[in-house]
């Protein structure tokens, strides 16, 4: 009977150590500001409904007029961009601040999405809601049994 080494140890982490070693070990890990337009994108929920699509992005502190929503070439795009300034005076303190907050998303829209018909878009409580109609002809027929013979 032989033995045979057994390293159960990447079972407890999503990824592997070699892969762990090559992520740290490149020089422009380190040299990231790890605040890249991908990590300040919202998140983002889509539901297919019986009539309908639903998606949704988490975008507290923006209001509606800081959005932009258009689609084109069956693409869904999103923007917001919020700027803020804001100065505070007092006698010999002077203060100023710049806030800024953008982020750009697009979603390929399936096929059975009814573009003619008017897109939905309200935003509450920090969350944007598009609804999207769907074309009448993606409706699924009821179930239908076939009985063999």
């Amino acid at each position: 009977m032989s033995l045979v080494k057994f390293n159960n140890r990447n079972r407890l982490f999503p990824w592997n150590n070699a892969s762990l070693k090559d992520l740290l070990s490149t020089d422009t890990f380190f040299n990231d500001d790890f605040f890249t337009e991908d990590g300040l994108m919202p998140a983002m929920n889509i539901k297919e409904h019986e009539t309908d699509f639903e998606i949704e992005f988490a975008a507290p502190g923006f209001s509606k007029e800081d959005f932009e929503v258009s689609i084109e070439d069956n693409v869904l795009f999103v923007k917001g961009e919020k700027k803020l300034e804001r100065e505070e005076n007092e006698k010999d303190f002077m203060r100023r601040e710049f806030n800024y907050s953008a982020f750009n998303r697009s979603i390929k829209l399936p096929t059975t999405a009814n573009l003619e018909e008017e897109i939905k878009a309200t935003y509450k409580k920090g969350i944007l809601n598009l609804r999207i109609n769907k074309l009448e002809a993606s409706k699924t027929a009821p179930k239908k049994l076939i009985e063999v013979n």
